[in-house]
């Protein structure tokens, strides 16, 4: 049995062909047939979807491929375009065929790609100025076979040259700060004027997170890309106050913003890229504005506390309407320490052997709420100031003293207490009162944790206040005496 089915098979022998295999060769054929079939379907695919128009020539300048954007460009379909000897006749006038055909057909026996411009013919009869990009094909045996030209009307092209020279020169050195940061908000592109803002090189803040630039303001400045991101670029520039880290120190800066949303133009839906973020640096000019609008609102409190002055029969408490319209806007808290016995006539470093005493005289609200300043009954007790307190110094002095608390998180109310202040008072500023050559006490300003500590600009606005009300203290104390 064995050996007839050997025999069998033998008899077969390895050319016969298997069962079903004609149906197997079928198969395979009708695969590289729809294979062969799809190529073309694929070419013509990827020639429609260009965003370029393109046309191809064989080596007898006859027109062998011509895509959608071609037609957008001109008005002639592929099926009137293709089969046709170059241009003349149709697409351009007859009297530049020549001269166009011989240009496109110069570059097949020319390596690289050639560049021109010239005028073509739209199907309704209107001219285009067309720049084209056009190179040399080379068959099998690597002859000449034809050529093939990417076109696109020449103000979009020049459209497309002037946004890339504005990117670059947006990018290059620009006299204002451009940032492009992800939708994470990190900086992926930044000139120069930006990475200087920031402190630092051009690709050392790439991919950083912005909290890593920023010292401070960095929560104002995400929530603004945010919204960007969310909502679209607002309808005006943004001021925005930060303190950045530079080769200087710390520096509070304001840089106004403008801000635009990126979206790819590929997709059918805009899809944020990010953000473009531009600013300026004016920090200087508003710095500017605010110290011009202080000393003009400033000036106006001391017209208005002067004119309020005049009209109180009391010179005590004429003293104190200066010292109220002081206070606004320029500090939290203020006391008024007057000498006990006659006034000083100079510094009393000079007499350590009778040390001054200072009385509380006026005082405001300390317990936490604000309000006009009343005077105190002391009794003529001396205020508990220890030797080098600021009031004792700007006695001492002649002229003002600036002090202000260790830097702590929160403030300690002991450098206050100590001092003989309101518990939450972080900054202070004490100015010598004078009259007629003689010292008569001392003013003094106090500021909270949520102001800044006193410049020298606030102590010039404080001795101009306490010039007016040492005149009506020395007036006050003059009456006293002569009752």
């Amino acid at each position: 049995m064995s050996a007839s089915r050997s025999e069998t098979t033998d008899a077969r022998g390895p050319d016969e062909p298997e069962p079903n295999a004609g149906s197997k060769a079928a198969a395979v054929a009708g695969g590289e047939a729809e294979r062969d079939e799809a190529g073309p379907d694929l070419l013509a695919a990827l020639l429609d979807g260009m965003d370029a128009a393109l046309c191809a020539f064989d080596a007898h300048g006859v027109i062998t491929h011509w895509n959608r954007e071609a037609e957008r460009i001109l008005g002639w379909s592929a099926e009137e375009a293709v089969g046709r000897r170059g241009f003349a006749g149709w697409a351009v006038r007859t009297a530049d065929a020549d001269d166009v055909q011989a240009r496109l057909m110069a570059v097949m026996d020319t390596p690289g790609r050639q560049v021109d411009e010239f005028a073509l013919l739209r199907k309704d009869g209107g001219r285009v100025l067309i720049r084209t990009q056009s190179a040399g094909m080379r068959g099998a045996d690597g002859k000449p076979a034809g050529v093939y030209s990417a076109f696109s009307e020449v103000h979009e092209q020049i459209d497309l040259e002037r946004s890339i020279a504005l990117s670059e020169a947006l990018f290059d050195d620009a006299s204002w700060g451009v940032v492009l940061v992800d939708v994470d908000l990190r900086p992926t592109v930044v000139n120069g004027y930006a990475a200087r803002a920031l402190g630092s090189g051009r690709t050392a803040v790439l991919g950083r997170p912005l909290g890593e630039l920023v010292l401070q303001g960095v929560e104002e400045m995400e929530a603004a890309l945010h919204h960007v991101l969310a909502e679209g670029a607002p309808k005006s520039p943004a001021e925005l106050w930060v303190t950045v880290r530079t080769p200087e120190g710390d520096r509070r800066r304001c840089w106004r913003s403008g801000f635009l949303r990126l979206a790819s133009p590929l997709a059918e839906e805009p899809v944020p890229l990010g953000v473009g973020w531009m600013f300026q640096d004016v920090t200087e000019s508003k710095l500017a504005t605010q110290q011009a609008d202080r000393l003009r609102f400033r000036s106006s409190q001391l017209h208005r506390a002067g004119r309020a002055a005049v009209e109180c029969e009391d010179p005590m408490e004429a003293a104190t309407v200066y010292l109220d319209f002081a206070l606004a806007g320029f500090a939290d808290h203020a006391l008024i320490d007057l000498v006990a016995g006659e006034p000083w006539a100079g510094s009393f470093s000079s007499a350590p052997e009778s040390p001054v005493r200072l009385v509380r005289a006026v005082a405001t609200p300390s317990g936490g709420g604000s309000g006009p300043s009343t005077q105190v009954a002391a009794g003529g007790i001396p205020v508990r100031y220890a030797a080098g307190h600021p009031a004792l110094q700007a006695m001492d002095r002649t002229g003002s003293v600036r002090a202000s608390a260790p830097s702590g998180s929160p403030p300690s109310p002991t450098w206050a207490t100590s001092r003989q202040w309101p518990p939450d008072s972080v900054h202070a500023l004490c100015t010598v009162l004078r009259s007629r050559g003689r010292s008569l006490g001392v003013v003094t300003f106090l500021r909270g944790a949520s102001r800044s500590a006193f410049e020298r600009p606030d102590a010039v606005y404080a001795e101009d206040v306490t010039v007016r009300m040492a005149a009506s203290l020395d007036l006050s104390r003059a009456l006293s005496d002569r009752d």
